[in-house]
């Protein structure tokens, strides 16, 4: 076949650059979860497998404390930490790591149960601005190219916020014109609409109006709620936006359970109750949405996990499979998930996922969404060795790019693993210097950079494949 004459007289090496740049184009990170909040990167071109002594480290930095994962855009990359009594956010040149700028504020946040002070939600960037949220609360708009604040909102102060369990940690995001957020207010702003550009308040939702008034926790044996006021309302599971029937959504895994909100006005669609008995408990995984279904799992004493198909009118659901209603039938059955803190990756109908509550429960499985069949499973509980390092991920996150989960175990195992129901296909697997446990932010993936964050190191990695 004839090319058009444009093409034909290309040069062969321009020609194959073009198609080269074409499938192979850069993708930034700039926000939780990535460019579709879902842990996805369209990027190719990536390593197959690991060089024997690891990926590239092209450059590494110590830091602060945080449980947050970094975010890219344009070049610039945009961390949040903690170094003293100052929450810091810092951007750098996503290349090279060589500083932009940097913005610090007083924070005196004292983690009630022995973890790090340092921030837990993930920078959320724009074409020209920044917008953080703190361990205390405190949400900051900020100027991407140099740092200098535009607006803040203290919510701790502007809203009745019963202190969080583990900080805030709650990444907001942008949809419909408006920045969602988790503030978790009494008795009825759980979650705010706020304008992006002053931070003025548009609406509030959720909250005692939402749970209150006769309706059941599902609990067996348990009255209707009567709410106190002084209930924690915030979780550490990011609003997520979800269109069914054509109707658009905002699904918020608030501490009490799930509830839909319409974007436009904060207004209720439905809500399913889902929490632990036990008070020290959270809900952190991000709804996973499929066609009209959407999964939710949490890891506290037994809660497990619960697929909702929504009604056409969207304003009700159907519950397809649960923890609770196999356990009905069989007290010996296992929860096909329970997630602890991290979002699990959806590929063509079928969860993979790190499930267990604690390092010796962990599993690492794959689940399909709408049956909640377990199609394979392996054993990740994490055990020192005697070089101090982890021989298995424990409880891990995953990100999907070019065909492939790259995960980051929770004592710093990087792993390459094929995505397919059949059989765990796991491709390589590095011990990343100087990381240790806790390793709980995700990994983030930005024009063939791979990025990890732990508790107190930032390194990038080349991930560009040879040839």
């Amino acid at each position: 076949m004839r090319l058009p004459y444009k093409l034909t007289s290309l040069p062969l090496a321009g020609l194959a650059l073009a198609l080269l740049a074409t499938t192979c184009a850069a993708e930034d990170w700039p926000e939780f979860l990535g460019p579709r909040r879902n842990g996805t990167s369209s990027e190719t071109g990536l390593l197959n497998r690991f060089p024997e002594n690891g990926p590239t480290i092209v450059w590494k930095k110590v830091i602060g404390t945080g449980y947050s994962a970094p975010s890219v855009r344009e070049g610039k990359l945009v961390f949040h930490h903690r170094l003293g009594f100052e929450e810091i956010v810092e951007c750098v040149d996503a290349k090279s790591g060589d500083p932009v700028w940097r913005f610090g504020y007083p924070s005196r946040y004292r983690d009630p149960y022995g973890y790090n002070n340092g921030p837990r939600c993930t920078p959320l960037l724009t074409k020209d601005r920044v917008y953080v949220f703190g361990a205390e609360g405190m949400l900051y708009c900020l100027n991407l190219a140099n740092g200098h604040q535009l607006w803040r909102r203290n919510t701790a102060a502007d809203w009745n916020v019963p202190r969080a369990f583990f900080g805030v940690g709650s990444t907001p995001i942008l949809e419909d014109g408006k920045l969602i957020v988790m503030v978790g207010g009494q008795p009825n702003s759980g979650v705010v609409a706020l304008a992006p550009n002053t931070g003025a308040t548009l609406w509030e939702s959720v909250g005692r109006d939402t749970w209150e008034g006769g309706y059941k926790t599902g609990w067996p044996g348990t009255p209707p709620i009567r709410w106190r006021g002084t209930e924690k309302i915030a979780s550490y599971a990011a609003p997520v936006a979800a269109t069914f029937h054509g109707r658009k959504h905002l699904l918020c895994l608030v501490r009490q359970g799930l509830v839909s909100l319409n974007p436009e006005d904060g207004s209720v669609n439905f809500k399913r109750w889902f929490r632990a008995r036990v008070n020290d408990s959270v809900n952190a995984m991000n709804p996973v949405v499929l066609d009209d279904t959407i999964l939710i799992s949490a890891a506290y004493y037994g809660v497990g996990s619960v697929a909702l198909k929504i009604n056409p009118d969207g304003k009700g659901f159907e519950e397809i499979w649960s923890t609770d209603q196999r356990r009905a039938l069989d007290r010996r059955v296992e929860p096909a998930l329970e997630i602890h803190w991290t979002t699990p990756v959806l590929k063509d109908g079928f969860i993979y996922a790190f499930s267990g509550r604690n390092e010796p429960d962990a599993r690492f499985r794959c689940v399909e969404m709408k049956t909640g069949k377990v199609m394979w499973d392996r054993d990740e509980s994490w055990v020192k060795t005697a070089s101090k390092t982890p021989d298995a991920y424990g409880r891990g996150s995953a990100i999907l790019a070019d065909g492939k989960l790259i995960i980051l175990g929770e004592g710093g195992l990087l792993g390459l693993v094929r995505p397919t129901p059949d059989k765990l296909q796991e491709i390589s697997r590095w011990q990343v210097p100087e990381f240790h446990h806790p390793c709980w932010a995700a990994p983030i993936l930005s024009d063939k950079k791979v990025y990890l964050r732990s508790e107190d190191r930032l390194i990038c990695l080349d991930f560009k494949a040879a040839n």
